[in-house]
């Protein structure tokens, strides 16, 4: 990840603009939000969690498949198939035995290609 110089960012400026200050106070986006919005970025800030997420993206799988596919105990798969579906960014579906785990929606996989496509640029 490349980091960007800080030396010219910094504000020599002491005049608060209240008109600003105020305008966005009024739509900041509710801090119940905002707390639920950093816990989905907790769950997906490990890259084992990405992975699963990645090739979710790609085809529906179960505990077994995703094992296989990372190189992993099913357990510490399960753990982490656990935070993802607490966040509702998996769901599930049996079918018989077995459980099959997807993207719980679009737009799982839109913030994962945002997310990408800005690493990239």
């Amino acid at each position: 990840m490349a980091l960007r110089t800080l030396d010219s960012a910094l504000c020599s400026c002491t005049i608060i603009h209240e008109d600003v200050v105020e305008k966005v106070r009024e739509e900041l986006t509710d801090g119940d939000t905002l707390f639920d919005m950093a816990g989905t970025f907790k769950v997906l800030s490990d890259p084992t969690r990405l992975k699963i997420i990645n090739a979710l993206m790609l085809e529906e799988m179960c505990v077994c498949d995703i094992s296989a596919l990372l190189n992993m105990s099913q357990p510490a798969i399960s753990h982490h198939l656990k935070s993802l579906r607490q966040t509702c960014l998996i769901k599930y579906r049996r079918d018989g035995k077995i459980a099959y785990y997807s993207l719980d929606d679009g737009h799982i996989k839109m913030l994962f290609d945002q997310c990408a496509s800005h690493i990239l640029e």
